[in-house]
């Protein structure tokens, strides 16, 4: 086995996604501190601790408690190179996810055992399902008052359409809850409340040792009741299944306190799959191919205020990295310097010498690199696009000090780049609109303008409700089209048109009238050029 094969099969690449509030930025942490990757929730090694999230990043991140950006974290367990992809839960940044799971081979879902399957948990498992993204499963705060679990069993396999195959059962909840039944290793793990104890410090009892009874009191006969039940007639654990998208392993737990976490980790190092082969628009590429590749799927300014930087995410798609080995962007033809690529632990960078297929590194730089790239050693390729959605809220930017419309124009060109923000230049002239899916990304464009770039802005409504990207077969017809809307036309950011309409009606009347205008709500990008698609379920 060649050493680029046996590397590609020790990575592991997955994004946590879930709902808001579920506890997905709390498990991040949690999957870290038991890899050993930091020593205290809310610090990295050998760093000062501070007690915000860790993969929380942004000044707003920790001011509000939220997370707005997906982060990268790059750790060892067992063995296996682990690269966790933590995603913003708010529905506002939608795009930002839908353009994280382009980029892992696998997903961890988790979910409030009190509120079960929520929409935004929902709509992040269609985007798996178009991709046949495999999917785990973590029913989280296990320590308060929940639903049945059986109920919540159901419901996954209901709404989500999937087969649950539980590998831990829980033994009680809220004040009553003593633990889970853990069917891997035949064993039960004692719930002990508080998040202070180390990963070894749970303890194991056999699942009918004669003093469960005794020690887990009252709970313990209904949830053995149960867990007999779901073994013996329930979904036995299929990993050809869980690759395949058909069944998703069910874990029961409590991340505040540290309880279930390491079934996780154990589970996803043990069944998620290695990087597997890309298509791309020429040929499928294979990760254990010596020549390396990869391709793009997040821009973000700014990572450190004081160097004013611009970092590329780059998923290598093939082969071995090693720094300051030459790469060609393939939508400029031109070479870029790696000496400087990094690898993350969400805020903190490091230097990396090596890296293979599956991992995620940063390469800084001075806005060469595009959302969608491939960069080869050399081949021309076009791996598959990331989705951009047409906008439904827009605004128009205000500078409050008019000395500063060129750090304005700066900064808004740099969040577009990163797919913070969308942004409309009318054809017809006068200042840019601003387009978001959600209210809250106008709120973080307004904060990092003032922060990042010294810029306060006021932004204000826009009396706008859709856009949709516009092409038709015909060049004259389009001409003919802008011509008789001048005020509704603008291009984005890469200068694809667009049609902005007022509202719904306005749309549906301009579609009736100009039947050979295509009207889009989705933008692809694969390796910097648009290709527009007329329809997506992910809308």
């Amino acid at each position: 086995m060649s050493d680029i094969t046996s590397e590609v099969a020790r990575r592991r690449t997955f994004a946590i996604i879930s709902h808001p509030d579920a506890g997905k930025t709390t498990l991040t942490e949690k999957l870290l501190l038991f890899a050993g990757a930091i020593h205290i929730a809310g610090s990295i090694k050998a760093r000062k601790a501070s007690r915000h999230a860790t993969s929380d990043w942004m000044e707003i991140e920790k001011q509000r408690g939220i997370s707005v950006a997906s982060s990268v974290m790059q750790m060892e367990y067992r063995g296996c190179v682990v690269n966790l992809l933590d995603t913003p839960g708010h529905q506002d940044f939608s795009e930002d996810t839908y353009r994280v799971l382009t980029a892992v081979d696998a997903a961890l879902m988790v979910i409030d055992a009190a509120k079960g399957i929520e929409p935004r948990t929902l709509k992040l498992l269609e985007v798996c399902r178009t991709r046949n993204t495999p999917v785990a499963t973590f029913i989280n705060k296990l320590d308060r008052d929940v639903r049945a679990p059986l109920e919540l069993l159901d419901e996954i396999e209901f709404t989500l359409g999937m087969a649950a195959a539980p590998l831990t059962w829980p033994i009680g909840s809220g004040r009553e809850f003593r633990g889970v039944f853990d069917f891997r290793r035949e064993c039960i793990r004692l719930f002990e409340a508080g998040a202070d104890r180390l990963p070894g410090d749970i303890r194991e009892i056999g699942m009918r040792d004669p003093a469960c009874p005794e020690l887990l009191g009252e709970p313990y006969a209904p949830a053995l009741a149960e867990a007999e039940l779901v073994r013996d007639a329930g979904t036995a654990f299929d990993r050809a299944a869980f690759l395949a998208g058909r069944q998703t392993p069910v874990f029961f737990g409590s991340a505040v306190n540290n309880f279930g976490v390491r079934e996780v980790l154990d589970a996803l190092v043990d069944f998620a799959p290695p990087p597997a082969a890309r298509a791309a628009a020429q040929r499928s590429v294979a990760p254990e191919e010596p020549a390396c590749s990869g391709v793009v799927f997040k821009i973000q300014a700014n990572m450190d205020p004081a160097h004013r930087d611009r970092v590329a995410f780059v998923r290598l798609c093939s082969g071995r990295f090693v720094r300051g080995m030459r790469l060609v962007n393939c939508r400029t033809g031109r070479e870029l310097r790696t000496s400087n690529a990094v690898s993350f632990l969400s805020q903190r960078r490091d230097i990396v010498d090596e890296a293979y297929a599956g991992d995620i590194i940063g390469i800084p730089n001075h806005g060469t690199i595009a959302l969608g790239d491939t960069l080869t050693e050399g081949e021309v390729l076009q791996f598959g696009g990331l989705p951009f959605f047409a906008p439904e809220l827009f605004r128009r930017a205000e500078l409050a000090t008019p000395m500063k419309a060129k750090q304005l124009r700066t900064g808004l060109r740099q969040l577009s780049e990163e797919g913070a923000i969308q942004i409309y230049y009318p054809e017809a002239g006068g200042a840019p609109i601003l387009g978001a899916v959600g209210a809250l990304q106008f709120d973080v464009v307004a904060h990092r303008l003032v922060h990042e770039y010294g810029v306060d802005v006021r932004l204000q409504p826009e009396p706008l409700a859709l856009a949709r990207w516009l092409s038709a077969a015909d060049d004259a017809e389009m001409e003919r089209f802008i011509a008789a809307y001048p005020g509704r036309i603008a291009r984005d950011a890469s200068g694809a048109l667009a049609y902005l309409a007022a509202n719904r009606a306005e749309l549906e009347v301009a579609e009736e009238r100009w039947p050979k205008i295509a009207f889009h709500t989705l933008r692809e990008i694969t390796a910097g050029v648009e290709r527009e698609l007329a329809d997506s379920s992910l809308r």
